[in-house]
């Protein structure tokens, strides 16, 4: 269930805007708030929020003091700012921070659900977001990306591991099937990838591993296999120096998240 907190130090329009998500959620989300940017830190430190909903001007701890301080944790979710004030410094100050929207008192009901609608959507696509840098290698991307740069061996000796992955392949093999010297094979596929060959062929195969895992109920000494590794000990030792979970973990926490998502 997500979660959308509430801060703004007037109890009247907190317990307000508590009641109409109340109203238009009708369970589907958890509504909590506090009525100071301290209270928000405290409870941020031993809770996950999706939206915050905060007024500006507060005691102590103004609204854009306290997305700051989120922001420097690292903590800063889907804001919606809230103000009785027009004011450009304001809202300079509130896009500056990432703020999603910025919402003049009195605020209309019907404009607050359809702006918290919209900043549950942008939740979930964060959430696709992370779900899907946990399925693609961002420098396999960047290697895919530049390869009409490539001259025509790297080019052909990419679609060779690409389609030799299963197969326990390695620098030598793939420079002789190119007719060429490892060490200069090794050379030229750094120079023009910006990665050497060990390290591609590592990502590569990791990346397949990460599909199997993610569409099949394949066991993880089948998938080691696939991916041309001799031992289910040495993928699983290679998959967690990489990703810092072990496969097994890694097909939990991605299923997991894709079930949330829906």
């Amino acid at each position: 269930m997500k979660t959308i907190l509430i801060v703004d130090d007037e109890p009247r329009t907190r317990m307000g805007i508590k009641k109409t998500l109340e109203v238009w959620s009708v369970g589907r989300y958890r509504i909590e708030m506090v009525a100071n940017g301290i209270d928000a830190l405290k409870w941020l430190e031993v809770n996950t929020v999706h939206i915050i909903v905060t007024d500006v001007c507060m005691p102590e701890i103004d609204g854009l003091q306290m997305l700051e301080m989120l922001a420097e944790r690292g903590q800063l979710p889907v804001v919606i700012v809230i103000s009785s004030y027009a004011e450009f410094d304001y809202a300079k100050k509130s896009l500056q921070l990432g703020v999603f929207e910025y919402l003049l008192k009195p605020i209309d009901k019907s404009i607050l659900i359809h702006t918290v609608q919209k900043a549950l959507e942008l939740d979930s696509s964060r959430d696709r977001l992370d779900a899907m840098e946990k399925l693609v290698d961002s420098k396999l991307l960047e290697v895919g990306r530049d390869e009409a740069r490539y001259g025509s061996v790297i080019k052909e000796a990419i679609k060779y591991i690409d389609n030799h992955l299963h197969e326990m392949i390695g620098m030598k093999q793939v420079a002789e099937h190119h007719h060429l010297n490892a060490s200069y094979f090794s050379v030229l596929f750094k120079e023009q990838t910006g990665v050497t060959f060990s390290d591609y062929l590592t990502r590569s195969r990791l990346q397949k591993a990460k599909e199997f895992l993610t569409t099949t109920r394949m066991p993880i000494w089948e998938i080691a296999e696939k991916v041309g590794y001799s031992t289910a000990k040495y993928f699983i030792k290679v998959f967690k120096d990489n990703e810092g979970v072990s496969p097994r973990h890694y097909r939990s926490e991605v299923l997991n998240s894709e079930q949330t998502i829906q």
